[in-house]
């Protein structure tokens, strides 16, 4: 991790930590501004991501995987790969000037995207932004991939994630993949039972 990163990423846990953990952050400017990524953004980006996911500041959200896993989310050299691939995009929120959101998006075969790196600021979670960056990953797909529909993968005991998805209209195809156990760059489980379920929406 660059040294521009680990400072971003402290001072980002050191705002979670001292923040009130039953009181949500209004916005300053409504609606977010949403976008795509570029490098610029990587390590505000990258601290919003492991904050949402990982550790004790994960926990200030509705939605969280601390008690599954440790270790990283992601890394910026990740983040790049997507943020340079014509084929992926990022989409960050932003109040004012700070990222307070992320979602990716992957052309996939057969007209289907992939969704994934669902992230919100734990402090401003239940503010509906999660939706608003759920619709716009819909919109980009279809626009910039020709996508006719989206799929995700879950981990299987996340399940109020998952029912979470279910009232955006992402429905269980019955398909698991396997956890990807051993590969550091994805967390250190907590358990070897973490498996992935296949949700899909149709967006045409």
């Amino acid at each position: 991790m660059c040294v521009k990163s680990v400072v971003t990423y402290v001072r980002i846990l050191l705002s979670l930590q001292f923040a009130p953990s039953n009181v949500l952050m209004p916005l300053t400017k409504t609606p977010p501004t949403i976008r795509p990524a570029t490098r610029a953004d990587i390590p505000a980006l990258h601290a919003l991501v492991e904050s949402a996911y990982r550790g004790d500041s994960a926990r200030l959200g509705w939605t969280h995987e601390a008690d599954l896993l440790d270790g990283q989310r992601t890394d910026p050299e990740s983040l790049t790969g997507i943020i340079d691939d014509p084929d992926q995009q990022i989409l960050v929120a932003l109040d004012g000037s700070d990222i307070i959101g992320c979602v990716q998006i992957a052309r996939k075969e057969h007209g289907t995207s992939y969704l994934g790196l669902l992230s919100v600021d734990p402090r401003r979670q239940a503010i509906g932004l999660g939706k608003q960056l759920i619709s716009a990953a819909e919109r980009a797909a279809a626009t910039h991939f020709g996508a006719r529909a989206i799929e995700m993968t879950v981990i299987k005991q996340r399940t109020e994630l998952i029912d979470y998805y279910h009232r955006r209209g992402y429905s269980p195809t019955g398909e698991e993949r396997p956890f990807p156990h051993g590969d550091v760059r994805f967390g250190l489980p907590k358990t070897s039972e973490l498996v992935f379920v296949v949700l899909a929406k149709n967006i045409e």
